[in-house]
């Protein structure tokens, strides 16, 4: 049914694909649309991309124009809607789903930063979320892009002595640790944020 409704579109691209030297294309559509269970028509945005796909079992290429479909209440331009919301949103949905399946995030029996709410919790858990905030700025980050597994592995998992005082903890780190900066400047940087 909504594929009807962005025919003409869906033709266009595939025309102006096919008469061009690039890869793909892409275009976008809006239009408004009732499913028979919604009590009103909503806006709908299209992403439409054509490219050549391999025929199975044959050699050659056909032309292929595949289409996301997202529903929004919001304004702005198709391809902003489509790329700079949708997009995103999905990017972080991933991101969490990565941080659960990776670092059992999804299980923290304690709310508070500390684990001093009644329940103790790992304290790796703060400091492995306070180092994925570094993954953010990939021009000053020696992990950025990392997944949570490579942050554990490089920040957790590493052999040190662990010395407790009254209002501070010592961690000290072997002459020969290969993380020895990147765990100091995580570690500064929690201190910089506080309990």
């Amino acid at each position: 049914m909504l594929d009807a409704l962005v025919a003409e579109a869906a033709d266009n691209l595939r025309f102006h694909h096919a008469v061009s030297s690039k890869a793909k294309l892409r275009t976008f559509a809006r239009f408004m649309y009732q499913a028979s269970s919604w009590k009103q028509p909503r806006q709908v945005v299209a992403r439409l991309e054509c490219s050549l796909q391999p025929i199975a079992g044959e050699i050659g290429m056909r032309q292929e124009v595949d289409i996301r479909y997202v529903v929004t209440s919001l304004a702005g331009s198709p391809q902003h809607l489509y790329e700079n919301v949708y997009c995103q949103r999905g990017q972080m949905e991933n991101l969490i789903k990565l941080h659960k399946a990776q670092l059992a995030s999804d299980r923290m029996s304690c709310h508070s930063r500390d684990g001093q709410s009644g329940t103790a919790r790992p304290p790796h858990r703060s400091f492995l979320a306070d180092a994925r905030r570094a993954r953010r700025d990939p021009r000053t980050s020696p992990l950025a892009g990392c997944e949570f597994t490579t942050i554990r592995d490089r920040l957790i998992k590493i052999g040190a002595r662990v010395i407790e005082y009254i209002a501070r903890i010592r961690v000290q780190l072997p002459t020969s640790c290969l993380e020895g900066a990147l765990f100091r400047t995580v570690a500064l940087g929690l201190m910089r944020s506080g309990p």
